[in-house]
């Protein structure tokens, strides 16, 4: 694949195959050997490192793990590297990073300054709590993290953050360079991207590869070394993203949407009240920066995040190939364990929300040894109607304890038509215990599972509780 990028201020154009790791190209072919391997699953973020595209008008800087980065991705894009970062003398973030001894081997303290670049390239409002999760992706082994986080704080609080023109691009910019946290060659990026030269998109009957790849944050994993030298199908493009409300009232998020844009969206903001915050359960910023929408549903995980989250929403999937499309429900999609309902030569095109979401509450709750970047022991969401303390409606999904995502039916059952009252909910409990059928497992034993479940369906109704009383006081 012919790639015209922009790796930190040099322009390059360069015949690459398209599978080939951001990581590798760095690396090997560029010999740019600030950027670390680590763990090559995008677990470690020594490899951070940030990939500049326009977004809605202007240039929008995202940080991404190199090791999960197809090279097709960085066409037509500016990359930077922390050499891309390095000026004549250490940047403001570096010296503090000294000062404070926030760097020790040193391994992951490049992916550390590229992150927290990031963070001040595409924040709103700096804050030290939104900073410190902005970093939940890169793991330090010697500090302790205590150094890093005086660093970090320091920093903005030194920093005098301009009240007005922070979120145009020009001004931020203009104001990092001002402020030697970035080099001057920044201002001159959107110009200079604007003159590369684009190649037409290969056809997908040209392609030899065996993979379509979208965010690739499972499937390099999963298959990397089977894609280092292939020419990929990329599941990236604009007809694949964006987040629409249908004239029916219903929401179309694109197959190829990324969870960060999910999060950044005003409509998924009133479909799902509170999604952000959930999302920071779900995994960190980088690789919410990649990871999409419909990857996290055909990875057919018993676990997988999303899926628990759209089952609860009575979520349909609109699957197309090039016969035409058809609608099928979410709930119907999963088959088996790592099965679902997708033919050869069909893919996923959108999911669809539905309508009528005025009144209702929705909840997701999950428990998992670490709290950003892992895998769920037992996940649960829960989307409910109540109109004068009856359950009109209701949908409760759960995660890892079964062999797919799984809709509680019996227990919806239950619930449906209802008063709310706590003995409801131990019944909807002891329900809800009959449908499942968890195994031990490295994420915990059968045991500890029902009991997650048992305790998460009592969240989901404490939050509920909290939820209409805040309702009768607006009220």
């Amino acid at each position: 694949m012919k790639i015209h990028t922009i790796v930190n201020s040099t322009p390059l154009s360069l015949i690459l195959p398209s599978g080939m790791t951001t990581l590798d190209f760095i690396r090997d072919t560029l010999g740019l050997k600030g950027t670390k391997e680590g763990c090559r699953e995008g677990d470690c973020g020594t490899c951070m490192v940030l990939v500049g595209n326009p977004e809605n008008g202007q240039l929008r800087y995202r940080i991404m793990n190199s090791c999960l980065l197809p090279v097709a991705d960085i066409d037509q894009s500016h990359l930077v590297t922390i050499e891309g970062l390095n000026m004549e003398g250490l940047s403001a973030i570096q010296r503090l990073f000294v000062s404070e001894g926030a760097a020790q081997c040193g391994f992951c303290t490049p992916g550390f300054i590229v992150s927290v670049t990031g963070y001040l390239l595409s924040c709103q409002k700096p804050h030290y709590s939104e900073a410190l999760a902005f970093l939940s992706g890169n793991i330090c082994r010697c500090t302790g993290y205590k150094a890093i986080e005086r660093a970090l704080e320091k920093m903005l609080n030194q920093l005098d953050i301009p009240e007005s023109g922070w979120g145009q691009f020009n001004q931020r910019i203009g104001w990092l360079i001002q402020n030697q946290i970035l080099p001057e060659y920044f201002l001159h990026i959107p110009t200079r991207l604007a003159e590369l030269p684009t190649v037409q998109k290969t056809q997908k009957a040209e392609y030899y590869s065996l993979y379509s790849v979208a965010g690739g944050t499972d499937l390099y994993v999963q298959r990397g070394e089977d894609l280092e030298e292939k020419e990929i199908d990329r599941v990236t493009g604009n007809d694949m993203k964006g987040i629409t409300e249908l004239d029916d009232g219903r929401c179309s998020i694109g197959a190829a949407t990324t969870i960060s844009e999910l999060t950044e969206s005003e409509v998924i903001g009133r479909f799902i009240p509170h999604f952000a915050d959930y999302a920071g359960l779900i995994a960190c910023t980088s690789i919410r920066n990649r990871a999409t929408i419909a990857g996290n549903i055909v990875n057919a995980s018993p676990i997988g995040d999303m899926s628990i989250i759209l089952l609860a929403m009575n979520a349909s999937l609109l699957i197309e190939d090039n016969e035409g499309q058809r609608e099928t429900g979410l709930l119907h999609f999963f088959k088996g364990y790592k099965q679902f309902d997708l033919s050869d030569g069909e893919r996923i095109k959108a999911i669809i929300l539905p309508s009528g979401n005025c009144d209702w509450f929705f909840n997701f709750e999950k428990v998992s040894k670490r709290t950003h970047l892992d895998i769920a022991s037992v996940n649960s969401a829960i989307h409910i109607k109540v109109v004068g303390n009856f359950i009109v409606e209701v949908f409760v999904s759960v995660g890892g304890v079964a062999p797919i995502p799984l809709m509680l039916h019996a227990t919806n059952r239950y619930l449906k038509g209802r008063e709310l009252t706590p003995e409801l909910v131990d019944g909807a409990i002891s329900t809800a215990l009959s449908e499942i059928s968890p195994i031990s497992d490295a994420r915990g034993s059968t045991e500890y599972k029902r009991l997650l479940l048992k305790q998460l369906i009592r969240v989901h109704f404490e939050r509920l509780s909290e939820f209409l009383t805040q309702k009768i006081a607006i009220r």
